[in-house]
């Protein structure tokens, strides 16, 4: 294995070379049962099991951490659910990312899922693990289990208080049959899981010693900066590269390819010595573009126009309970609105970038910030037709993603360039790159329908309208069929609202040529707007307070008192000074439920936000810490998608670029934060998305409490609340 050398001194990367040495392998089988990977003192490198655990003689403990680190603490909080049930000290065991093989199991960072679907099979790991060195101790000194336990990565006899490490008992462990039901923990004897945990990581992050993706330098290796076709879809016809090529370093002038998920487009690299080079020869590298029709296919006006339009029609049903359209039709006092959410650009702090080296020798090694390895590996085999075991993948620390670094695009486009010339190819991606490319989050309309009778809100249609990512990037949605990504967001199974008289969840896909995919949030993002926005309405027109509004038709005992932990710590029956007003919003996602309250005041001619209190209820959690950390940067992404401009599409071209036209917000302009974590013994849910959906609602309602303005479409400008 070629290790990269990193010339601004950045640590290198931790070796996994070792793993097929003397040690303890524990890993879990399909049904996530551990399982005893070591019979004997060499261990066989080709198993096909999730293997996790490494114990070694000498009591050296490494863990395989399977889930990439974006920025939210995976690197910490996955092997923490191994030592909480091993008895170790976190902070004296290695940490190795997996690199994408099958025996490591799903190894994508995304949609939530790290924690709660680890939280049993990793702590089983852990605990199994556990139970044979115990065993193994107990065996050793001829006594029963029961007098026997383990601490800080030692057996103890409880009768004379003896140990032996780890490392003494692992080769006796190694021969014993793997439990496959071990105690687990209590949420009470936790030490590690469900405390404020200092991160590991920190030091190296905060001192640049951290290896990012743009940190990678590997031996021969040149760079890669791509023109792709201002319309992103446009067809290349042909390039003058006569000024590139007297730039001092170019090397190389080809046609390229974006392979994206769903089809590929043209594109021209040009490939130096140096990155500068690279990216002045792309300057002055002349194209000619067949743009044909993408004037009018990628153009916001044009495709809002359309699923305006939709709106006006039913929409395909994804559940509904009586008539709704026979009750709304009979009520009397009733609301019929729509709300609209832009499309958005991920704009992590690092811009795409990928190191592929394809050798003549038909391997390939790749260096990139990766959400998925497994994929990642899976993508590459099949788009060079490779092999999976003649790839090897190192996977290095990601500046943000948001979504976007499961988008392959980039990656692919490094190994079609090092296939071409045989050396290691690092491409990078502008921060222009980023956002005139996308993907982005789909822009939709949320189109809601909704009565009261007698001061309650008992009928409700919420008609969701725009791009599918599901029928879009993975083609797999009929157009008489109902999407079942959104439906179950937007469902009252979800939502847990319950509605006297009828409730309705329809869906019209209007369909894009904008490439979009999955954003913070997904779409929950898009449909916590509409929803808790219009709630408070249908709440008003009930002359009801908002948040008695929603108790009313809230069962879910967790979600009541979610809210009423908000109304707690916000004082809520207290009256806010004058020209103030708060807003609460209220949404369920990834398996986690987030309240949120934000409160502003009148500033001139709009309003300043002063302050957001989330409250979230996750179940059980590993870090405190990280909890509020990620709910916190939930808060400020979610008010930079409320308040900042979105992605506009005019005439086939995307009108942002770079932070000075697509902004986000600044340290000065944050509010007051305040996060607090319910506590409980439920099962883990979602917490790096989770708290992003009511945010933008919350100050939606806020706005409206202050200024009688109601909002309907987002991004608002909150200098001037009136303006459009």
């Amino acid at each position: 294995m070629s290790v990269p050398t990193i010339k601004t001194g950045r640590r290198d990367f931790l070796k996994t070379s070792g793993l097929a040495t003397l040690g303890l392998l524990i890993g879990l089988d399909a049904e996530a049962k551990p399982k005893n990977l070591s019979r004997s003192k060499a261990i066989p490198s080709d198993i096909e099991i999730n293997t996790f655990i490494l114990i070694r003689p000498d009591n050296s403990i490494t863990i395989i951490n399977p889930r990439p680190c974006m920025g939210q603490g995976t690197i910490q909080s996955v092997p923490a659910m191994i030592a909480e049930e091993l008895e170790i000290d976190l902070a004296s065991v290695k940490i190795i990312q997996s690199d994408g093989k099958r025996k490591y199991g799903a190894q994508t960072s995304g949609g939530s899922t790290s924690i709660r679907n680890l939280w049993l099979p990793l702590r089983k790991a852990g605990a199994a693990t556990k139970e044979m060195l115990v065993r193994a101790a107990a065996n050793r000194w001829n006594i029963a289990i029961d007098l026997c336990y383990a601490s800080n990565a030692k057996v103890f006899r409880k009768d004379t208080n003896a140990s032996l490490t780890y490392g003494e008992l692992v080769e006796d462990a190694s021969k014993l049959d793997m439990p496959t039901e071990p105690i687990l923990k209590k949420k009470h004897e936790f030490k590690i899981l469900g405390k404020t945990t200092k991160r590991s990581d920190l030091a190296e992050r905060t001192t640049g010693k951290a290896v990012y993706g743009l940190d990678v330098e590997v031996p021969g290796m040149v760079y890669a900066c791509i023109l792709h076709s201002p319309m992103i879809f446009g067809k290349l016809i042909s390039f003058d590269d006569s000024e590139t090529k007297k730039i001092p370093g170019v090397l190389h002038v080809l046609r390229c390819e974006r392979a994206m998920i769903y089809r590929t487009t043209d594109s021209v690299a040009v490939i130096a010595s140096n990155w500068w080079a690279a990216k002045k020869g792309r300057d002055v590298l002349k194209a000619t573009w067949d743009h044909s029709g993408l004037d009018k296919t990628l153009h916001n006006e044009e495709y809002f126009g359309r699923c305006y339009k939709a709106a006006q029609s039913e929409g395909i049903r994804f559940e509904e309970s009586n008539d709704f359209s026979a009750k709304f039709n009979a009520a009397t006092q009733k609301l019929d609105v729509s709300y609209e959410t832009p499309f958005l650009s991920h704009v992590p702090t690092e811009p795409e970038n990928a190191t592929a080296h394809v050798k003549p020798d038909g391997t390939v090694e790749l260096w990139a910030p990766l959400q998925g390895p497994g994929e990642t590996l899976e993508e590459v085999s099949k788009y060079l037709g490779i092999p999976t075991v003649k790839i090897k993948i190192h996977v290095v620390l990601m500046g943000g993603s948001f979504g976007r670094k499961a988008y392959m695009d980039f990656i692919k486009e490094a190994c079609f360039l090092s296939n071409k010339i045989k050396l290691p190819v690092k491409v990078i991606w502008t921060r222009e790159d980023h956002i005139r490319q996308g993907p982005y989050r789909p822009g939709m309309v949320s189109h809601m329908q909704g009565f009261v009778e007698e001061g309650k809100i008992v009928g409700y249609h919420h008609h969701v309208i725009g791009e599918s990512i599901l029928g879009q990037v993975f083609q797999g949605l009929e157009d008489d069929q109902p999407e079942p990504w959104i439906g179950g967001e937007a469902s009252v199974q979800t939502n847990k609202y319950r509605f006297k008289e009828a409730h309705k969840v329809s869906w019209t896909n209007v369909k894009t040529e904008i490439p979009i995919m999955w954003w913070r949030s997904v779409n929950a993002s898009n449909l916590g707007w509409g929803q808790e926005c219009f709630i408070d309405e249908l709440a008003h027109l009930a002359g009801k307070d908002p948040l008695q509004a929603r108790m009313e038709i809230i069962e879910d005992e967790r979600f009541r008192k979610v809210l009423n932990t908000l109304a707690e710590k916000t004082n809520y029956d207290q009256k806010l000074p004058e020209g103030s007003g708060r807003g609460i919003a209220i949404v369920n996602s990834f398996g986690s439920t987030v309240a949120c309250s934000i409160t502003v005041s009148k500033f001139g001619t709009g309003v300043k936000i002063d302050k957001a209190v989330a409250v979230i209820d996750c179940g059980m959690y590993v870090n405190a810490d990280t909890v509020k950390a990620q709910t916190e940067g939930n808060i400020i992404m979610g008010i930079t998608a409320a308040i900042k401009p979105g992605i506009v599409f005019k005439n086939g071209v995307c009108q942002q670029s770079n932070y000075d036209n697509y902004p986000i917000m600044r340290i000065s302009e944050a509010p007051e934060i305040e996060v607090f974590v319910m506590e409980n013994e439920e099962a883990p849910g979602g917490v790096g998305e989770a708290g992003l959906p009511p945010v933008a609602p919350a100050l939606g309602n806020a706005i409206f409490a202050a200024t009688g303005v109601r909002v309907r479409k987002l991004p608002v400008n909150i200098g001037d609340v009136n303006s459009r």
